[in-house]
This record gives structure tokens, sequence and C-alpha cells, in this order.
């Protein structure tokens, strides 16, 4: 599938929706090695720092994902068609260390255009991202005592800063 390029500028999203209701795939790692994993994500950011534009995205450090994030350089965050929900929802809640659940998903892992981590041919939207900084979250920061809740096993969240470098639309 060809995929036309969108120019930073003049990308548009809704990203609450594209994050809390559509959900995305974050995945990390090398499609040209076959050394990649894949999960579904609802928290992150879109936004622009260091004179950049940045998509932020958190990872457990319980989450397979979490090693390929932290291991290679770059990633992509997909969106998909509400017809891709069951693989999405598959894709967030088994984990790759059990066994190929890319592939039980149904998904078709593909090479993106500029990173060496894979897009999806299903996607309707690939965000091309290279890490450029990563924070662990620190429970002695949080204001509102309310966000421990999301917390129970004490795992708190790593977050990767990825300049964008390409966005495609299908």
């Amino acid at each position: 599938m060809e995929r036309k390029p969108i120019p930073v500028y003049d990308f548009t999203a809704r990203p609450y929706h594209l994050f809390d209701r559509q959900w995305l795939l974050l995945t990390s790692g090398d499609f040209h090695k076959n050394h990649f994993n894949a999960m579904t994500i609802s928290w992150g950011a879109i936004g622009f720092i260091w004179d950049r534009p940045l998509l932020i995205a958190v990872v457990r450090p319980t989450r397979y994902t979490y090693e390929f994030a932290n291991h290679y350089d770059t990633f992509t965050v997909c969106a998909f068609p509400e017809s891709c929900r069951d693989a999405l929802n598959l894709l967030g809640t088994k984990s790759g260390r059990d066994g190929d659940k890319i592939a039980e998903s149904g998904l078709t892992p593909v090479a993106s255009q500029v990173v060496a981590a894979p897009s999806f041919a299903e996607a309707d939207l690939v965000v091309e991202c290279r890490k450029v900084y990563w924070q662990d979250l620190d429970p002695s920061h949080f204001l509102d005592p309310s966000i421990e809740e999301f917390y129970p096993h004490k795992d708190y969240h790593r977050a990767y800063f990825g300049e964008v470098v390409g966005i495609f639309k299908a």
C-alpha cells in the first residue's frame, strides 16, 4: 500500500480521540532483522519540545515491548480503522514473550518509510519516531495523589520522547 506523506506542520489530529478512543499500536525494533514487538497504547502525548515535533509514548517495565523500546532507537505509532479493534485488543492484552501475538492478530508488519521499526499495512495513520529522550516516572513527583491508583504494582511507566521524522496516511 502506498502511503501519502503528511508534512508535520500540515498534520491535524484529534489526539485525545486517537489515544483514548481509537487506541494506537506502538512498535519498536527492526523490521529487516525480524526483531520487534508491538503493544496497544492509550496513553501518550503529541507536542513540540526542543524545537522539534515529538510524540511521547509510555511503557511499563513489565511489558515485553519495554525491552525493544530501550534497545532500539526508533518506534512507530499506528492508528487503525475500527475493523481492527479485536486485533488491537489482542495486542494490548497478550505478551509477545508467550508467542507470536502479531501473527495471531492478523495484522501485517511492513517496512516503514524512514525508521527501522515496522509499521502495519492495515494502519490508517503511521507516525515514525526517532527516540531522543526517555524518563522514568517518579511517584514522588505526583502532585495529585489519585495518580498512584494507576500503579498498584509500583510498575511506573518509562516515557519515551520520539522526534516525529515522518507521518504517513493511507
